[in-house]
């Protein structure tokens, strides 16, 4: 096959933050219920919080830097493992940071 693909990843690491919480359980908590009628509702009583969907979800996870190599399309079995090669090569791999996830994948022409 002719043509590149661009691949963008990003370096994992076993601190990493990544997990969900619904908006009821959010407004269940008694300090964000707190801050939230302190600064929208200020002034006034007897305020309750009330969510119409409890499938809304607050997403948190770390930030991260994402970094791209470009290779041919032929190699797209590999490109796994060339996306850990290519970090390697930066080193970008340190003490707790050893996996990459992929993020991207781009066909070029």
């Amino acid at each position: 096959m002719d043509g590149n693909i661009v691949v963008t990843y990003k370096v994992l690491c076993e601190t990493d933050l990544n997990t969900s919480v619904t908006l009821k359980e959010l407004l269940l908590n008694e300090k964000v219920s707190k801050v939230i009628k302190s600064e929208f509702a200020k002034g006034f009583r007897n305020i309750e919080l009330v969510t119409k969907s409890s499938d809304s979800s607050l997403s948190l996870e770390t930030s991260k830097e994402l970094y791209t190599f470009e290779v041919s399309k032929d190699d797209f079995a590999d490109i796994l493992v060339l996306a850990e090669e290519d970090a390697t090569a930066r080193k970008l791999f340190k003490k707790e940071c050893s996996r990459v996830e992929l993020v991207d994948i781009e066909t070029l022409s």
